[in-house]
């Protein structure tokens, strides 16, 4: 669990040194709202440099010209000359220009005080490590690296606080636990918006279009997070990211569905009391705090209006409709290379839907075949060789399985 910040990392207060900061994805959504986040804040914060994939390479060189950054990364190779020219055409020339699979690794181990690491997906993971090995403090957004990485991000930490978590759910969780200590937790309670097809029957999502997958009712993310939502594959990720990071068993971590989205996540302590964190859904608080942590900025993001009527309501999981969240459970306690399974095959499983290969529910089919023929590594055996091998595996192997559907 998050602890207090180290005494060699600049506070993010007024008046002191600015953070040194590396973004990682940074034309996606989260990386968007981090820049946005280091623009209200310029005394606190000094971006150093950017990563992305490569598919707005004339954003990418807008944003490294407005921040001045030293360096920019691009993980498609073939994207370097386009990044360069936009570069010069921002005026950003002074820049260095990475490229390939491996430069967001590069960039991100190059020791700034906080990486936020907002790519999608499992190539977050040797980022994470990279980072981690740099004695940054990771603000995590990359909820996969962890759960593809477990065992070697964990054994990775150097400090207490290294790692501080992006994702509302569990930043919610982090400013919570500073109510009690770990042997007080009764429970970790992650909440889920229950997605697009909220009550609907399995039946009833057979026809699912990605249009309509991807119109989540409360939340503007990427493609992928959002057919993770609506599939509730996200919140099974999200279940093995929170046992990992708060050391609290899957057994003892409950998903309740709250339409609403405001009350983020909670913490059930041994007393009977429930600590919960809430604000309208927007992602600039909790990358604001995983940038700053653990001081709060001024200001981020609107508050609840306490002088509206308003309601929130908390509904039981169907977990029979939306297995996901038993698969993730399931995959926690099997080995350390099954969770690694499980987010390969649902990656290639959404991107066989978003091509319209496949339907909605074969997603979450072919993720529970997948983890029933893996053998698994036990945790104090695994290496990186390992988990990247169960992952390639497993995509091979969804694609099979998706190509007879």
């Amino acid at each position: 669990m998050p602890a207090p910040q180290p005494a060699d990392l600049p506070a993010a207060t007024p008046g002191g040194a600015p953070r040194t900061v590396t973004i990682l994805g940074s034309t996606g959504s989260i990386g968007t709202q981090a820049i946005d986040v280091v623009r209200r804040h310029p005394d606190r914060f000094r971006v150093e440099a950017l990563s992305a994939g490569g598919g707005d390479v004339a954003l990418l060189a807008a944003q490294a010209a407005e921040l001045g950054v030293a360096a920019v990364a691009v993980a498609n190779p073939a994207r370097a000359a386009d990044l360069r020219d936009a570069l010069a055409d921002a005026g950003a020339t002074g820049a260095e220009v990475l490229a390939g699979p491996d430069a967001a690794a590069e960039l991100a181990g190059r020791g700034s005080d906080v990486v936020l690491n907002g790519i999608t997906g499992s190539v977050g993971l040797r980022p994470t490590l990279a980072a981690l090995a740099a004695g940054s403090m990771l603000a995590l957004a990359n909820k996969e690296s962890l759960v593809v990485g477990g065992s070697l991000v964990k054994a990775a930490v150097r400090r207490p606080d290294q790692i501080v978590p992006v994702d509302s759910e569990h930043s919610a969780i982090a400013q919570s636990l500073r109510s009690g200590t770990h042997a007080e937790v009764r429970r970790l309670i992650l909440t889920a918006s229950g997605g697009p097809f909220r009550g609907r029957s399995r039946d009833a999502m057979k026809k699912v279009t990605p249009d309509q997958a991807l119109a989540h009712p409360t939340w503007s993310m990427g493609p992928v997070v959002t057919i993770n939502s609506a599939s509730l594959m996200n919140k099974g990720l999200e279940l093995i990211e929170a046992h990992l990071l708060f050391d609290v068993p899957v057994a003892d971590i409950t998903v309740v569905v709250h339409p609403q989205s405001v009350v983020h996540s909670m913490v059930e302590f041994v007393d009977g009391s429930t600590i919960a964190q809430a604000s309208p859904p927007d992602m600039r608080l909790p990358i604001a705090l995983g940038l700053s942590w653990p001081d709060r900025l001024d200001p981020v993001a609107t508050p609840c209006d306490w002088t509206q009527a308003t309601a929130w309501t908390f509904e039981p999981l169907d977990e029979a409709t939306f297995p996901a969240v038993g698969l993730a459970r399931a995959a926690a306690v099997a080995s350390a290379t099954h969770p690694a399974v499980y987010n390969a095959a649902n990656e290639q499983g959404v991107a066989a839907f978003l091509a319209g290969r496949i339907g909605f529910l074969d997603i979450v089919d072919t993720v529970e075949r997948v983890l029933g023929e893996h053998d698994g590594v036990a945790p104090d055996a695994v290496t990186l060789t390992d988990v990247e091998a169960a992952e390639s595996w497993a995509r091979a192997r969804a694609d099979e399985l998706l190509d007879r559907r």
